[in-house]
């Protein structure tokens, strides 16, 4: 053990780097642990983290999912910040509020995470690469625009919605009164039966941001199966 131990950190290693990065922590699908002095390894785990990410600069909005299966599942999440000034508008309903989501689009923190399931259902990249919030002509856009080209892309790939269970976190206001017409406009753009789209509206017992109505966030879990 002590062999292994002198190979490895054969290059004197500052304290500091060590109590902020654990060496054994590196993942071993981007890089390989080796005799290598720790900053080579490191180096290159850098260098393979930025060709990933270039790679997926190139997303195609026609592009399938590389292996057709019986049905897939996809798991969305968004958070904006309230701030004074802006809309609150969920589920494209607008919900009376002192404070809305500061956002490029529209801000419709279910609709966005809604997109994002579908998305990871499909094997695709998310709604922020797709759409991105640099980009001038989504200023400000209904959230209703990223949902049809999500749905455009579920058919395409030859699937249809199984079930939809969302939940929305925010301390206030109330969702409740709201509830039935958020559902009901989120089964008319995804063209779903009520019978499968499930939305659940929960507080976050006034910790942290969203406990303070600083912001909201949601979760969502989608079903697609094979037409």
């Amino acid at each position: 053990m002590a062999m292994a131990s002198s190979l490895f950190f054969s290059t004197p290693i500052p304290t500091k780097l060590i109590s902020k990065q654990n060496p054994f922590s590196l993942n071993p699908l981007i890089c390989k642990l080796t005799h290598k002095p720790l900053r080579n390894l490191m180096v290159s785990c850098s260098v393979s983290a930025s060709s990933i990410e270039a790679e997926t600069q190139t997303f195609n909005s026609t592009t399938k999912p590389s292996k057709s299966v019986p049905f897939r599942v996809g798991h969305g999440f968004d958070l904006h910040r309230l701030e004074p000034g802006y809309p609150l508008i969920i589920g494209g309903i607008n919900i009376p509020h002192d404070r809305g989501c500061e956002a490029h689009s529209d801000g419709d923190v279910l609709l966005h995470c809604v997109v994002d399931a579908i998305l990871g259902a499909l094997g695709l990249p998310d709604i922020g690469q797709i759409f991105p919030d640099n980009d001038p002509k989504w200023k400000g856009a209904p959230s209703s625009v990223f949902m049809e080209e999500a749905v455009r892309l579920m058919h395409e790939a030859g699937y249809e919605l199984g079930n939809l269970d969302a939940t929305l976190i925010l301390q206030r206001p109330k969702v409740s009164p709201h509830k039935e017409s958020i559902r009901t406009n989120l089964c008319k753009l995804l063209g779903a039966d009520p019978s499968v789209v499930n939305l659940k509206a929960k507080t976050h017992e006034k910790v942290d941001s969203l406990g303070e109505n600083r912001s909201i966030a949601a979760h969502t879990v989608v079903l697609l199966m094979k037409k």
